[in-house]
């Protein structure tokens, strides 16, 4: 017998919920209270108003993951309960299916959205900013919130409906490797954005921009050295060093 699925109402009342998934902390069990919070209007449709208390304990237990992320636990985790529930035989449980992809999801989260996609909308905001862009603020948030709520609400619909194929889903997207794109495109807005801000003092202190193509060789010199395994502090404060020794030239 096939379980029968749940209305899409009960789901987008858990995909909202999965905004308050870190609401509440705790050292023993982390994320555990967020996460059963956005479980529980299908919880309540499947058990009715009083969970057994079997039910309960299966998901507060421990629980950590990127909280953009823990919507694609949660799709996936009801929908097994739910077949569980109705009696047929799964590959895995829903509390295995939980402890082991909440890990990998949570290194993919942070490195696409914290480590990525923030800095990203960050330096694009800025470089609009210099421009004069009245909107530019309002560029950051879309930049950074629209993919986040495509992934917080699509994650959770597709997840419930696709159950294990999901997490099949997440590992051909490749998302490190899109997390690393991004990382390499805001590096280059970076330098533009250094670029403007560097010709726009070399315009007030009546400096020729041509100078700046005397640092040219020390921008290679910094770059062999990267490729060569030099430390990041060490380039960092060479960098600062060099900089400081432009300034006081100037």
């Amino acid at each position: 017998m096939s379980a029968p699925r749940l209305p899409l109402s009960t789901l987008m009342h858990g995909c909202m919920r999965s905004v308050l998934q870190q609401g509440s902390w705790n050292f023993e069990r982390m994320q555990n209270l967020g996460f059963i919070y956005q479980l529980l209007p299908g919880l309540r449709r499947l058990y009715g108003p009083t969970l057994p208390a079997e039910v309960l304990q299966r998901h507060t237990e421990y629980f950590n993951t990127h909280p953009y992320m823990a919507s694609w636990v949660a799709g996936t985790v009801l929908r097994l309960e739910e077949k569980q529930l109705a009696g047929e035989t799964l590959p895995m449980d829903a509390a295995t299916f939980r402890s082991m992809v909440m890990a990998p999801y949570a290194a993919m989260g942070d490195a696409l959205f914290w480590g990525a996609l923030r800095p990203l909308a960050a330096v694009v905001a800025l470089l609009l900013a210099i421009q004069g862009v009245l909107w530019a603020p309002l560029m950051l948030l879309m930049i950074y919130n629209l993919p986040h709520l495509a992934c917080r609400c699509g994650g959770w619909l597709f997840s419930y409906r696709q159950e294990l194929a999901s997490a099949e889903l997440l590992q051909r997207l490749r998302l490190p490797d899109v997390a690393i794109r991004l990382k390499e495109l805001t590096i280059i807005l970076l330098g533009i954005l250094c670029a403007l801000l560097a010709a726009r003092g070399c315009a007030h202190q009546e400096i020729a921009p041509s100078w700046g193509l005397a640092l040219l060789p020390v921008v290679l010199i910094f770059t062999w050295m990267a490729r060569r395994g030099v430390s990041s502090f060490v380039l960092v404060v060479m960098t600062t060093a060099s900089l400081l020794g432009v300034a006081l030239v100037f």
